[in-house]
């Protein structure tokens, strides 16, 4: 599980945004032979260090257990094993038998035992080029001149990437090792290791905006949006839910669905959730529209008019700047489903609780006048806590001036993600379970309010930022008042549950405090400018993005002390954890890339 506190996530124009990072031909030091380093960063232990051949300025990333680090640049690839030595090295228009090269997108699909490097070398005056490489060879599994306008001839292709690191046209698809691949007539499933086509459809317009493969059933149900890349070919487009046999791309049933699916304006994820419970689907888009998974009938539907839409809204900033993550993601027990909805009108918020079945209305809740985000819902008992208020995602593009390598300056605009507080009355607001009706509600949240961490159905704990508070959640009786600010680490900027005490993340340092009183465990004041969080494995990470820097530190959650820290200022790594870092899916081992090297740490000794 990872969790993300505040961040500043500075991401580099020149960078794609899928799941992979950037690098080119990595070797040791002493020519691939992954000699081991004795040398400290921190308190972290350098396992290896090994050398770039060349820049790694497209990606540099490891596989979620580091037994493979890939780098390529426009023009090539290497990758090295876990213990730092060369595996293969490589330019692409000799491994490629189609001569693709210059490859302005690219991206990586880690499987077990190994992975593909995907490469589409978009040609100017002539035919585009697709290939498909194993990483763990070197060698070409297939290549394609089939396939058309897979990215916009904008110039962006760079950053038209979507949630899992893909073109919008190209979906890889796990449960299947296959790529759904979208043109201007229809949609196409080839194998991924050999490009063979399986099926071809064309009763299915338009890009992939998010899909489902039900194993039980083998299909696939899938929403359509138009793709930047396609979506004037696309004359005749309309919002499309359909469900296809996995097998042989028989469409089972086509259904339209109301509103338009837009992007978010970094990451360009399309802003849609599908989920499968029992016998419906369940579509997340401004509100529940939900649809029979035999048939595609429309069952029922609990909708609102998005306020984020087009820029203008009262929440959508301007055409540079967007504020994501406003209400929270529904809530499903067995036999209901909780919504934040928004006032067409008066664009308030509340929460409605309906039937899973039926859809049937059960109640809705107050109105929350000037409640600019309820970000989360939780259901304790026969309590349904909301909290009103808290961080939400912003999204923008800012000129900033740039030193150019032929002298002077230029102007570019470079994306940012981070979380932020916005001015509002914050409050944790308790409600019936059975009635929807207010049963308490706490407004000591001036300036701010966190996440809610709740023990055992029984209690509650938050924090405004100065002070840590406590309540019954039957009642609403407050168990303790802490005040935070005393312990000298700055205003709280989220809370993670950590066994018997909470752990407060800070402007400048940590501080815990037990669940039961509220008395402080211990306070560190040794990190400042942590804007991000992340629980990996058994391991708890901060991260400080301040001055263009990115520095991951590995903290020890029961007493605060830092097990160790890594500075990057080099690019590639994850764009999780910002540039020039990436750690494996357990949390022990950490890879930092800093210019030409590459540096293996272990995280814990």
């Amino acid at each position: 599980m990872k969790r993300i506190t505040l961040l500043m996530l500075t991401i580099s124009m020149m960078i794609t945004l899928p799941t992979s990072a950037q690098l080119g031909k990595l070797v040791d030091k002493v020519k691939g032979t992954g000699k081991t380093a004795g040398k400290k960063s921190g308190i972290f232990t350098t396992v290896w260090e090994a050398e770039f051949e060349n820049k790694a300025d497209r990606l540099a990333v490891s596989n979620g257990d580091g037994s493979f680090v890939i780098g390529t640049d426009d023009n090539s690839a290497t990758v090295l094993d876990a213990n730092g030595k060369l595996v293969w090295s490589g330019d692409y228009k000799k491994i490629t038998t189609n001569k693709t090269n210059k490859c302005e997108y690219q991206y990586t699909i880690w499987k077990k035992n190994g992975g593909y490097l995907f490469l589409f070398d978009e040609r100017k005056l002539g035919t585009d080029l697709v290939a498909v490489i194993d990483i763990p060879t070197g060698k070409e599994l297939w290549n394609s001149e089939k396939f058309q306008n897979l990215i916009p001839k904008s110039g962006q292709s760079g950053i038209e990437g979507s949630d899992q690191g893909e073109l919008e046209t190209v979906k890889y698809i796990d449960e299947l090792d296959a790529f759904l691949i979208s043109q201007k007539e229809s949609v196409i499933l080839v194998k991924a290791d050999t490009g063979e086509k399986i099926w071809e459809t064309n009763r299915f317009k338009g890009a992939v905006g998010k899909y489902i493969y039900d194993a039980k059933r083998n299909e696939i149900i899938m929403v359509n949006f138009k793709p930047t890349a396609l979506g004037a070919l696309f004359a005749g487009f309309k919002n499309q839910l359909v469900k296809i046999n996995a097998v042989n791309g028989d469409v089972l049933w086509d259904a339209t669905f109301l509103g338009t699916i837009e992007k978010e304006l970094v990451t360009r994820r399309a802003i849609i959730d599908l989920w499968i419970k029992g016998d419906k689907i369940f579509m997340y888009l401004d509100g529940i529209q939900v649809f029979n998974i035999n048939n595609g009938q429309k069952l029922w539907e609990a909708v609102y008019e998005n306020d984020m839409a087009g820029g203008g809204g009262f929440m959508g900033g301007n055409k540079d700047k967007k504020i994501y993550r406003t209400v929270a993601n529904p809530l499903f027990t067995e036999d209901a489903v909780y919504i934040v909805m928004l006032g067409t009108r008066d664009r308030t918020k509340y929460v409605e609780k309906h039937d899973l079945e039926s859809g049937k209305l059960l109640w809705a809740s107050e109105k929350i006048a000037g409640a600019f985000c309820m970000p989360n819902i939780y259901k304790t008992g026969n309590r349904v806590l909301v909290q009103v208020g808290g961080k939400v995602l912003v999204q923008e593009y800012r000129m900033e001036t740039k030193s150019s390598p032929m002298g002077g300056t230029y102007k570019e605009k470079v994306p940012y993600i981070y979380w932020d507080y916005k001015a509002q009355k914050n409050s944790v607001l308790s409600l019936d379970d059975k009635t929807g009706s207010t049963v308490w509600r706490s407004e000591k949240f001036d300036k701010r309010i966190t996440d809610l961490i709740i023990k055992e159905d029984q209690k509650v704990f938050v924090s405004d930022g100065d002070e840590f508070y406590g309540y019954e959640i039957e009642s609403g009786k407050q168990i303790f008042t802490t005040k935070h600010s005393d312990a000298n680490v700055g205003k709280v900027t989220d809370v993670v549950d950590f066994g018997e005490s909470v752990v407060l993340l800070s402007e400048k340092g940590l501080a815990a405090y037990y669940k039961a009183d509220g008395k402080r465990v211990y306070a560190t004041e040794k990190i400042k400018g942590v804007d991000f969080f992340y629980w990996i494995g058994e391991n708890y990470f901060l991260r400080d993005q301040r001055n263009s820097k990115n520095i991951i530190y590995g903290i020890d959650m029961t007493n605060g002390e830092v097990k160790g820290s890594v500075q990057s200022k080099g690019k590639g790594g994850s764009p999780k954890f910002g540039d020039g870092i990436d750690i494996t899916t357990d949390g022990e081992y950490i890879f930092a890339f800093k210019g030409k090297k590459v540096e293996k740490i272990k995280v814990n000794n």
